[in-house]
């Protein structure tokens, strides 16, 4: 029997990724057809000019969308593809990785996300948008 994918569940989906352990991903919110990702910005994730690697944001754009969709469609899914636009360098304290469904079908579920820097007095900057379609997998039978 498959469990239903609750804030519990997630958490532990995202303990278990050795990658999101490595960066400090937290999952900070995660409601039906939302979810938020959220990591500390630390020196070893920069890129040599002092923002965000671009794969450090590809990372979170992926796994946010991945687990909005998880929100409506359970915790089998994975990414079938995703674009994302880097729209200025990511640079703050915290970076936050909002994603949000926009349909979800029966094997299929498109989703878009936004990711923000946040600095310390909060305020936040839009730094990338992602549009990803994530494939829903067929529980396994014996």
């Amino acid at each position: 029997m498959q469990r239903t994918l609750d804030l519990e569940l997630a958490r532990e989906v995202l303990a278990a990724q050795p990658f999101s352990t490595l960066v400090g991903a937290r999952l900070t919110a995660f409601e039906a057809g939302e979810a938020t990702l959220e990591f500390d910005i630390r020196s070893d994730l920069l890129q040599q000019h002092g923002s965000v690697h671009g794969g450090v944001l590809g990372y979170a754009a992926d796994n946010a969308l991945s687990f909005a969709a998880g929100s409506v469609a359970g915790p089998t899914v994975t990414t079938a593809g995703f674009s994302i636009d880097f729209l200025r360098p990511a640079r703050g304290e915290l970076l936050r990785a909002r994603a949000r469904v926009v349909r979800a079908g029966r094997t299929r579920v498109v989703c878009r996300c936004d990711l923000s820097t946040v600095d310390t007095a909060g305020a936040e900057t839009l730094c990338a948008v992602a549009q990803g379609s994530i494939a829903v997998r067929e529980p396994r039978t014996a």
